[in-house]
């Protein structure tokens, strides 16, 4: 009987140490498919960047620059220079904020290089254009609204201003979700990094919608359709071993990606059962179905 209660035991161990593994197994493949999906995106806005540097150099050639201009020509060759440095690095969807942080100063220092080129005042330091960060920083707000959504104002580019007041479709940045691209800002909770390194300096200017501005200041993303579905992005499977840890956000101007910003703790934690998952993206919390964000928009 004990032979018997002993083979019983070995053979329960072996199934959830079998079923343990298969688990480690298919966290790890989320992971390494949200990371590739991620840097892939940065990757594309990296690309973008060193083609804009390329014609402003091309613009700049032969022509004598003033200190300032020579100063912000270099602030954003350096930038673009970080910008590659942290997308080599990435091993996480949490370190593409550091591309993307870099990206945006490298393209208001383009934007002031060019208004010194054009004997114009140098701009206003603004959030980039919501449709499209790519685009570089906004010129103004225009109120807009997603299908079935109530109108916000956003921070858009001059091109994308001008669409939208024509009732056309703004150039919007699609990003990869499984086999399909779509606008980022309903592409799930994996990309809020990507975002955040463009946006969150200005979360607290007034300068951002509202949705966007709780997404920074709440660690949260994703889910922003008009009719409060909240997306795809919370159904629960983690992008991650559980995180990085918190650290202390030393990463230096453009490698923060400690834990503390993207989650309610101190930790990254994962992205399935927290913040990015049942919570605040989940069926009932800020942007599901029932909360702050969900049919508001």
């Amino acid at each position: 009987m004990e032979y018997v209660l002993l083979i019983v035991v070995v053979g329960i161990a072996a199934a959830l140490f079998v079923q343990s593994q298969q688990k480690k197994r298919q966290r790890q493949l989320e992971h390494d498919q949200a990371v590739a999906a991620v840097r892939g995106v940065a990757e594309e806005d990296v690309t973008r960047l060193g083609e804009d540097l390329q014609v402003l150099d091309t613009d700049v050639a032969g022509r004598t620059l003033d200190e300032g201009t020579r100063q912000d020509y270099r602030r954003a060759l350096d930038a673009y220079d970080a910008a590659k440095a942290a997308l080599d690095a990435v091993r996480s969807p949490e370190d593409v904020r550091g591309v993307t942080a870099a990206i945006e100063d490298a393209q208001y220092a383009v934007a002031c290089v060019r208004a010194r080129l054009d004997g114009r005042p140098l701009p206003a330091r603004r959030p980039p254009c919501f449709f499209n960060p790519q685009h570089g920083p906004s010129s103004e707000d225009v109120p807009w609204a997603p299908p079935g959504g109530a109108p916000r104002d956003v921070p858009v580019c001059a091109a994308d201003a001008e669409r939208v007041r024509a009732g056309a479709e703004p150039d919007s940045r699609k990003v990869l979700v499984g086999s399909q691209r779509r606008d980022y800002w309903n592409a799930g909770p994996m990309y809020a990094p990507w975002a955040m390194g463009y946006f969150s300096p200005y979360a607290m200017s007034g300068l951002l919608p509202g949705v966007l501005m709780g997404a920074m200041i709440g660690g949260s993303f994703g889910g922003w359709d008009g009719d409060g579905s909240g997306g795809d992005g919370g159904a629960g499977g983690d992008y991650g071993d559980g995180g990085s840890d918190g650290g202390d956000g030393s990463g230096g101007d453009y490698g923060d990606s400690g834990g503390g910003d993207y989650g309610g703790t101190d930790s990254a934690g994962d992205f399935g059962g927290g913040d990015f998952g049942g919570g605040d993206f989940g069926g009932g919390g800020d942007f599901g179905g029932g909360g702050d964000f969900g049919g508001g928009w």
